[in-house]
């Protein structure tokens, strides 16, 4: 994609050279965009420390944004000074806006349930092996065929949160589901590369390193679009992975329909996954490493969760009425059963 402006053009050509994201790419112009506008069209050269606290500022006491999103906008202020204009910014004093301690939505056990049940096809398996493991919506996307390992039941990440590599554990039950999802990809491969397209896109400069491996079965994804489309940065006609708003819209219907009355979405499932998996016991350590956190203090917001369980002392409440204590909520450990297989054997094209 071309700008108009030859400045931004050149953000762009810098965020290409340094490999950051597409849709980082995307979220830093338009922040450096906004910060132009707000200065009235102003080049950034002429401008510095002041006019971007002023701009932090008004994004925080007039606009009134969340924490992450003035985040993106320093970010990409950060950015534009440090590795386009070569001069980097120092003692900044704007006001930040203030970051609420929330704790994530998380299903309970029948609510996960009975949204699985709800969503059908590729969106079941995918949906499935997200909550399994705990991906970000972003990870599961961006699978491809040589990410699987089914003799260790192991699945690889690549660039994840903050461009980091790990693996983690692909449970039994997902192998034959997938391997069947696989057989489905590899012929609308196969009808793609009769067509002369079956190309997508590579990262970093592997294009032009192996100018076969964009179209070879290994590099294609596990879960791609429906359609072709044209590549926003080389312009060729390939076929991408699924858009997030497809399983993000199919989530949301699906809660609907079993009745879900909480805000639920992809990450809803990553969330569920760690509180799950340390109320069934697993190592808060081994659940950091899962999910890929930097620090172990943001995966410990899921013990307050899982301390949270209902009723299990006397309420005063009980006192004033002089009645029997109420029933203590108690949690099952789901353990693998025939169930499970015949769910995940049932998710059909």
């Amino acid at each position: 994609m071309q700008y108009k402006s030859p400045f931004l053009n050149e953000v762009q050509r810098v965020l290409r050279l340094r490999g950051y994201a597409y849709q980082t790419e995307k979220t830093y112009i338009y922040w450096i965009r906004y910060y132009i506008k707000f200065h009235q069209d102003q080049h950034p050269n002429t401008m510095a420390e002041p006019e971007v606290e002023r701009f932090l500022s008004y994004l925080a006491v007039n606009r009134n944004v969340a924490v992450n999103t003035q985040n993106q906008a320093f970010n990409a202020l950060i950015f534009l000074y440090r590795h386009v204009l070569n001069t980097p910014l120092v003692g900044l004093d704007a006001c930040r806006a203030k970051r609420a301690r929330k704790l994530p939505a998380v299903l309970n056990r029948p609510e996960m349930k009975a949204l699985l049940y709800e969503l059908q096809g590729h969106n079941r398996l995918l949906a499935s092996l997200m909550y399994g493991v705990g991906l970000r919506v972003s990870e599961a996307l961006r699978i491809r065929v040589k990410d699987l390992d089914f003799h260790d039941a192991r699945l690889h990440i690549h660039q994840g949160k903050g461009s980091k590599d790990r693996v983690v554990p692909l449970h039994p039950a997902l192998i034959l589901p997938l391997q069947r999802h696989l057989s489905m990809v590899k012929q609308l491969h196969d009808t793609d590369l009769a067509a002369g397209y079956g190309e997508v896109h590579l990262p970093n400069a592997l294009e032009r390193k192996y100018p076969k491996a964009a179209s070879s079965w290994a590099w294609q994804y596990v879960f791609p679009s429906q359609k072709l489309s044209a590549d926003p940065r080389s312009d060729k006609i390939r076929r991408h992975h699924l858009h997030p708003s497809t399983i993000q819209s199919a989530i949301k219907t699906a809660a609907k329909r079993a009745e879900i009355h909480k805000l639920v979405g992809p990450h809803t499932l990553r969330h569920s996954f760690a509180t799950h998996a340390i109320e069934n016991g697993l190592e808060i350590h081994r659940v950091k490493d899962i999910l890929g956190h930097e620090s172990i203090e943001t995966t410990k917001v899921y013990l307050h969760l899982t301390q949270q369980k209902g009723y299990d002392f006397d309420s005063p409440l009980e006192s004033l009425f002089g009645a029997a204590a109420l029933p203590t909520t108690k949690q099952v450990v789901l353990r693998d059963n025939p169930e499970l297989n015949a769910f995940l054997e049932a998710f059909g094209p």
